[in-house]
């Protein structure tokens, strides 16, 4: 279990929250960490949530949204802008594709888009690629402190 336990896996075990880990071979050449998570593990990519750092006026934040559907900048403010990926690492510990809304070595302000708690169960990345942890959406937002609201695009 060594291999699969992660800063992420860590919080939610100290948190008392119920999760599987679920595992699968990455591919360094998938274009979308999350929709090939849910390609790998046969889901739904509307259960698999893609985490998103993203650069703020007030600095960095985390957007949780799913797989298949594009983040809504707008919806977040005027100069809002895609975090540099390196910054990104340095500030939540983790790789990018592996970045997990939990255990970041600096916690950063998370909103999780609306439709996560339509789902008994979602998936995050657990802290690395090839490594899904499964728990309910509420336990995801308690965790996180996260603000819900809409954040996908209309398409």
């Amino acid at each position: 279990m060594a291999g699969r336990e992660t800063p992420g896996t860590r919080a939610a075990r100290a948190a008392g929250v119920a999760f599987e880990l679920h595992e699968y071979t990455h591919d360094p050449s998938a274009d979308s960490y999350a929709l090939e998570a849910a390609e790998a593990l046969g889901l739904d990519p509307a259960w698999v949530l893609k985490t998103l750092v993203v650069q703020r006026d007030d600095g960095l934040a985390v957007c949780v949204v799913p797989a298949g559907d594009t983040l809504d900048l707008r919806s977040l403010g005027k100069r809002v802008t895609m975090a540099d990926p390196t910054k990104a690492e340095r500030t939540t510990g983790y790789v990018a594709g592996g970045i997990s809304p939990l255990g970041q070595r600096r916690a950063l302000p998370t909103l999780v888009d609306e439709s996560a708690l339509e789902h008994d169960t979602v998936y995050v990345s657990a802290g690395r690629r090839g490594l899904e942890i499964e728990l309910a959406p509420a336990d995801l937002v308690a965790l996180t402190q996260a603000e819900v609201r809409r954040l996908r695009r209309d398409t």
